[in-house]
């Protein structure tokens, strides 16, 4: 199994002029980490991660939490003073030239260059270009995917129907594709990640159903309300 077999591939990007505020608030409402930042050819110029931000609003040893991103929005403490006095830029408080792998790299080695550089997510790129992204939950799930006696691969056809089941969902349910993660193994599927509700549950499952190829689908969708974020 690869890196093209796990990968989130509708992924969440800034550019390299976006403000903070703007960061913050993709952060915020998709529950994530960290973001990719590229230019207008999807090059991937580095990462900002809500590390980098917390950084910006430091006092001393007095660190902020992951929640401190509200008060920019709600206007609750001196976060907010700070970023309205202190305008950055993404380009400017990113982690430039950030490790990135290819779409054919294996788990096991996206798992050992995760652990090496202490990393959580590594962008992947297809002729220099960002096309996913492989987060530990990403890895997580192709590898419990996969038989424990074996060094599985995955088939053309399975990567197929990975394709044609994503098509679908993003094409024809209105669930958020980028919000999921599909996994295939010798027509089995198993899908992760999170929607906003059971009929948003069902519709990716059914998506996968009707999917030629698919023998079977296990679904494993959690479920937020709407504007609860989450990824």
């Amino acid at each position: 199994m690869q890196a093209a077999d796990v990968m989130t591939s509708k992924v969440i990007t800034v550019s390299p002029d976006d403000d903070v505020r703007e960061i913050a608030r993709l952060l915020l409402e998709n529950n994530i980490s960290a973001l990719p930042v590229v230019d207008a050819d999807q090059k991937v110029l580095g990462i900002v991660s809500e590390g980098d931000l917390m950084r910006r609003v430091e006092n001393g040893t007095d660190r902020r939490k992951s929640w401190w991103l509200k008060s920019i929005f709600a206007g609750a403490d001196n976060a907010s003073d700070y970023i309205k006095s202190h305008a950055r830029k993404a380009h400017e408080i990113m982690t430039p030239n950030p490790i990135t792998i290819a779409e054919d790299e294996a788990l096991h080695r996206v798992a050992r260059l995760l652990e090496k550089h202490h990393i959580k997510r590594v962008p992947v790129l297809r002729d220099g270009r960002l096309v996913g992204i492989v987060s530990r939950a990403n890895l997580l799930r192709g590898f419990s995917a996969l038989a424990p006696s074996a060094e599985a691969t995955v088939s053309t056809d399975d990567r197929e129907i990975r394709d044609a089941i994503l098509r679908e969902v993003e094409g024809h349910t209105g669930v958020w594709a980028d919000r999921i993660n599909i996994i295939v193994s010798d027509g089995v599927v198993q899908l992760w990640g999170l929607v906003e509700s059971q009929n948003e549950k069902l519709a990716v499952q059914v998506a996968a159903e009707n999917t030629a190829g698919v023998k079977s689908v296990e679904n494993n969708l959690g479920m937020v309300p709407r504007g609860m974020g989450g990824y």
